[in-house]
C-alpha cells in the first residue's frame, strides 16, 4: 500500500501566514502540522512508501522539510510545477500526476495534508481491507456547516448510496474528509475521470463520481477531527495540541 499526502493547495484563506510557507509546514504544538498526519501514517504496517505532491512554490520549503525529518517509512516530495492558485492541476488532478510519475500499482491511501485527527488509522485500513473503495465519514452536527463539505448517506452495510459535493440544502450533518482508499486495481478509474473532462480539483468530486459506477463504503469515525482551513481552526487547534491532545467530538 501506498499513501499519497495532498499538498499542492495554496492555502489563500490563511493569508498572512500562507503567503510564503505552506500551511502543511505551520507549527501545531511545537512541530508542523505535517508531522503529525505522517506519524500516524508510520503506524500503519501495510504503508511502504509515503508520497507528497506540492507545487512549485513550496517544493523547496518540502525538500527541506524532508531532509530535517526522522522518519522510519520511505517519503518522496513531487513537485507538480504549477505555481499559482490559479493554474494548479487540482486535487484529483495531482492524485492522478503522482500515480503516473511514481508507476503506483498498489493500493492507494490518499489524504489532505491539513487533516489533524485522532483517529487510529489502522481502523479505517482494517474498513478498507473488508470492504473495498472507503471513504472516512465524519459528523458534523451541523446543517449549516454542511455547506462546505461533501453530504453523504450510506445504506445498512456503509455502502454509499448519496454524495453531494456542498449541498445548498443539506439533509444531513455526515460529511466526508479527504481521506480515502482505493484498490490498486480502480485507479484507472482516476485517469478515466479526468480524461472525460470532469472538474479536477475537488476531491469530492471524484467520489461523487466513482460511487456511481463502483461500490464505494462510508468508514464513521467519532475521534476528534480538524480540517485546517482557516487562522481560527489553526489557533484552535494549535492550543488543543499543546493541552495534549484535541477534545473528542
Amino acid at each position: 500500500m501506498k499513501a499519497l499526502i495532498l499538498c499542492a493547495g495554496y492555502a489563500t484563506r490563511l493569508y498572512p501566514l500562507t503567503v510564503d510557507k505552506p500551511k502543511h509546514l505551520l507549527p501545531v504544538a511545537g512541530k508542523p502540522m505535517l508531522n503529525h498526519l505522517i506519524e500516524k501514517l508510520e503506524k500503519v504496517k501495510q504503508i511502504d512508501a509515503i508520497y507528497l505532491v506540492t507545487n512549485e512554490k513550496f517544493y523547496g520549503m518540502f525538500e527541506e522539510w524532508q531532509k530535517n525529518s526522522e522518519f522510519k517509512k520511505k517519503i518522496e516530495v513531487f513537485n507538480d510545477k504549477t505555481t499559482s492558485d490559479g493554474a494548479k492541476l487540482g486535487a484529483i488532478g495531482d492524485m492522478k500526476f503522482v500515480i503516473d510519475k511514481a508507476n503506483i500499482n498498489d493500493d492507494l491511501f490518499v489524504i489532505a495534508g491539513d487533516n489533524l485527527f485522532r483517529l487510529d488509522v489502522n481502523k479505517f485500513v482494517s474498513f478498507f481491507e473488508k470492504n473495498g473503495a472507503a471513504v472516512a465519514l465524519y459528523d458534523v452536527k451541523d446543517l449549516d456547516l454542511m455547506k462546505k463539505y461533501s453530504e453523504v448517506k450510506i445504506d445498512e452495510k456503509s455502502r454509499v448510496v448519496s454524495f453531494q459535493e456542498k449541498p445548498a440544502a443539506p439533509e444531513s450533518t455526515l460529511a466526508a474528509i479527504c481521506m480515502y482508499l482505493f484498490p490498486k486495481k480502480k485507479l484507472n478509474l482516476i485517469e478515466q475521470y479526468i480524461n472525460e473532462g470532469n472538474n479536477p480539483d475537488q476531491p469530492g468530486r471524484y467520489i461523487q463520481y466513482l460511487y456511481k459506477r463502483e461500490p464505494v463504503y462510508g468508514f464513521v469515525f467519532t475521534e476528534s477531527w480538524y480540517d485546517i482551513g482557516d487562522l481560527e481552526q489553526c489557533k484552535q487547534a494549535d492550543e488543543d495540541y499543546k493541552k495534549g491532545g484535541v477534545k473528542d467530538g
